[in-house]
This record gives structure tokens, sequence and C-alpha cells, in this order.
């Protein structure tokens, strides 16, 4: 049988080195390599999407992988793809880094520089291990084949553009439609969702900061079980607890998050910190919230340019949702996709303060009228992104209350495009 190898490997001299090996190993086909982490779970995203068939058996992933770290992006892809035998490359090949590396769901550690005996007994292991999985799986192989949940992350160009509303609301939405979800607060020092939603909770993000490895049940203690459905897991009380929310807990939490929920949502507030960084590189889709004002716009824009150097998103895979849009105004959706270089969601939110400032200031934005137009918006924004089940999956679409059509932005990182 023939075992597919895809590399993953950051260095191109590493890479050439890698690929000429791997080459010389019996019924192996090697996969032209990978260069980043973000590419990495992307193609893997797509092939799972097709088939679990299309997974290669298995991944190499070289230490100076990057912009995620090696371990991390090892745990990402035993979560997300169980069914792919992972192989850490690394120069350091002592025990402390094995016992981490396992732990993370490796299924082997091959020392630098390589060696074509360790290198073959290391990949036949992993493929060895992955036809078993898959075996196993059978006709139940659709369960894991996908990336787990959908993940999307919500931002703001500026303050006060209406960033929490937003999540809110499509978190609301995706819940309504019958999707499981969760909606994550990481405005960390000026979090409102608690407000926005009147809940009093004792355990937030911060909780969760410190635990090394989150089982389903610490998950469970720290979500705030609304009584829409919809679970909650907010920023703490004490903003000064946000700095202990560093881009590794965030890594491991939203993964725990999307093994569980359909859609998760996560309000990433207007401040970068490495935390909502790490959210936003792993998010399926970018929702960035501006209004159409020069204030705001260019706001907008400094934010996807300081993305784009960080390399955790690209304009062109950022969603921009234009807020208080009223045609009368000089700065269209046309305009701001041209100035930010991002792709303008076709659902303009309209500005409805008077229809707002009641369930905000009562903290019950779950009870925003139906007819309320910022709310049908933000609810066809939902549909827009995919976040609701398609007409036939659910009555509630038939009330022609979801009118965006099923991923049609096709900017969804990690699923089907």
């Amino acid at each position: 049988m023939t075992t597919r190898i895809l590399p993953a490997v950051g260095d191109p001299d590493a890479a050439r080195s890698v690929t000429t090996l791997l080459g010389q190993l019996p019924d192996a086909e090697p996969l032209p390599p990978v260069g980043d982490s973000t590419s990495l779970l992307d193609l893997l995203a797509r092939l799972a999407a097709e088939s679990l068939d299309e997974l290669p058996e298995v991944v190499l992933v070289h230490e100076r992988i990057g912009p995620v770290p090696a371990l991390e992006v090892v745990r990402d892809i035993a979560l997300r793809f169980p069914a792919v035998g992972v192989v850490l490359v690394t120069v350091d090949a002592g025990p402390g880094l094995y016992s981490a590396a396992m732990d993370s769901g490796a299924r082997g550690l091959i020392g630098l520089p390589l060696s074509y005996e360790e290198l073959a007994q290391r990949v036949q292991s992993a493929a060895a291990w992955s036809t078993g999985v898959r075996r196993h799986l059978g006709h139940a192989g659709e369960l894991v084949a996908g990336p787990g949940g959908t993940v999307v992350t919500v931002s703001g160009a500026k303050g006060g553009v209406g960033t929490t509303v937003t999540a809110v609301q499509l978190a609301l939405a995706a819940r309504a439609s019958g999707r499981t979800v969760a909606l994550v607060d990481l405005d960390l020092q000026a979090g409102d969702v608690a407000s926005y939603l009147d809940v009093q909770f004792r355990r937030s993000v911060a909780d969760l900061a410190q635990i090394s490895d989150i089982s389903p049940r610490v998950l469970q203690d720290a979500l705030f079980a609304h009584p829409t459905g919809v679970g909650l897991l907010l920023a703490p009380a004490e903003g000064e607890r946000g700095e202990d929310v560093g881009d590794r807990a965030v890594r491991q939490i939203v993964s725990a998050l999307r093994g569980r929920h359909e859609v998760v949502i996560v309000d990433c507030g207007t401040l970068m910190t490495g935390g909502n960084a790490a959210a936003i590189e792993m998010a399926d889709t970018t929702v960035l919230v501006t209004t159409p004002d020069v204030v705001a716009v260019r706001a907008a824009k400094r934010m996807v340019r300081m993305w784009d150097r960080l390399q955790i998103r690209k304009a062109e895979e950022t969603v921009t949702v234009v807020n208080r849009h009223t045609r009368s105004t000089e700065i269209q959706p046309p305009l701001i996709e041209r100035i930010t270089g991002t792709k303008v969601a076709r659902a303009t939110v309209p500005a409805g303060f008077k229809e707002l400032q009641p369930v905000i200031d009562a903290g019950r934005m779950q009870d925003l009228e139906a007819k309320s137009a910022v709310k049908q918006a933000l609810w066809s924004l939902a549909g827009e992104l995919g976040l609701v089940r398609a007409p036939e999956e659910t009555g509630a679409a038939k009330t022609g209350r979801f009118r965006g059509d099923r991923g049609s932005l096709g900017l969804r990182r990690g699923r089907a495009r």
C-alpha cells in the first residue's frame, strides 16, 4: 500500500532534504511540502472536507514550521484530524521533548540530522497506526473527516462600532437554527458579553488559562449555560486577569470548544493581544466590524495591515461588516472594500439606536424583536457566513428569517470552499 506523506517544513533547504529522503522510502508518495502552519491546516481541512480517504496517512512537522510552535501544530492536527499520524522532526530528541510530543498527540519523533533508517521506521509506524484507525472507523469516518466546528472571530476596527452586538447576534442566530454554539469573550479587559446578556458568573476564560489539558468536564464547568442555549465563556470580571490568557491558552481553549460545538463565535474586541491574535489565526472566518466614516475605515485598514504583518490573516481572507450603514453616506461598501482590500459582506447593518437601546440597557439582547432591522441584517449575515442550517434542515429558515446563502463568501478557513 502506498503511504502518502506530507512534509511541513518552514526552511526551504530543510524541505528539499526531507523530500529527497522521503522519495527513497519504499511505497512512499511524498506530497509537495507546506511551508507554514496556516497553509498546512488549510490544506488538511480542504482534503478532509472532500473525504477522510483524501487525507495523507502521515504528516511530518518540522520544528521550524512557524508561525505557530511545532508542538501546538501537532496538537491541533491530532485534535482536528485524528486519523492522521503526526511525526515531529526536531534537533532535540531528548526524553523531555519526546514526552511533550506524545502528550500533544504525535505518533513519533525523529531527530535531526535525518537518518534513512529512523525516518523509515517512524513513517512506517505512523502509517500503520493511521491505517488501523481508518479501518476501525469504517463508515463512521465521516464523523471525524472534518476539522470540527466552525470558528468565527469578530473584531472591531475601533471602539464603539458594534463588535459585541454583532458577535452576540451571530451566536443567537446560529443557535436559533439548531446548532450547538459557544460564544467566547476575548475582549479581556473590557468585555461586555455578560452585560449584554444579563449574566452573573463566577468562572471565566482566565480560569482555563492555567490548565494544561482541558477535559470536557473542565470545559463544561467553565461555560455558563445561557437560557437561549448558547454556551458562554466570559471575560474575567477583573480586567487585570486578562494578562494570564496568552496565545497558548487561547489555542487550547478554542480547540477544545471547536471539538464540542458546531459554531464558536469569539468576540475579540478592538485591542490586539497575543490571545486574540491566536484566535484570529485559528479562525475559519474573521469578521471585522466598521462604520462608514473616515476614522473607522482608516482604523479598519490599519487593523488589516497589522494582521498581515503578523502573518495571522490576509486582507482577502477577512470579511468586513459595515454597521450603521445609510444610503446617503459618501462612504459606501465598495469603497470600503477597495480601501481595506477585504471582502465586504453583502449584508449591511442599518443604524438602529432606538431599537437597540432598550435591550442593551436591560441586558436582554436576546429579546431584540424579530422585526428589528438590525436583527434581520445580522441574522442575514449569519446565513451569509454559513452559520445557520440550510433551509431544508430547519423550520426556522422556512420562515424567511435566514436570508443569506450558506457559506456564500467562500472565505471560511479550514472548511470546504
